[in-house]
Formats: C-alpha cells, sequence, structure tokens
C-alpha cells in the first residue's frame, strides 16, 4: 500500500531551505549542477562522435574491470 502524506494548512508558510538543518542555503546550487551535468554529457557524445573508437576503448576498459573483479 502507497501511503500519502497530506499537507495541512496551518496558516504558516513552509520554512525556507536556510531554515532547515542539514541543507544548504547556497542559491543556484541547483542550476550549476544541471549546467555541469549537461556539459559533461555534450562532451561525451562530441567524443563518441568524432572518436569512435573510444566508446571501444571504455567498453574494453569496463570488461577488463568487471573481468578483474570475477578472478
Amino acid at each position: 500500500m502507497t501511503h500519502h502524506a497530506r499537507h495541512q494548512e496551518t496558516g504558516a508558510s513552509l520554512p525556507s531551505s536556510a531554515d532547515v538543518p542539514g541543507r544548504d542555503a547556497v542559491p543556484d546550487r541547483g542550476e550549476f549542477l544541471e549546467f555541469l551535468g549537461l556539459t559533461l554529457t555534450a562532451g561525451a557524445f562530441v567524443l563518441f562522435v568524432v572518436r569512435p573508437e573510444a566508446s571501444e576503448a571504455l567498453v574494453h576498459a569496463l570488461v577488463t574491470g568487471a573481468a578483474s573483479f570475477g578472478h
């Protein structure tokens, strides 16, 4: 069964992320991480289009590493 939480209106606004312990209050951090991820993805795509042998080398490295764990 799935439990659905319900938001109860108390008249008070929700606390900001700076008021929650353990949460960073760094503005625009999510946007930076999204930009970084998109940049890395685009770079990998360009690498595999320009240098197709790079994908073969990556697969070989992954298979070799996985095989070393099996022995």
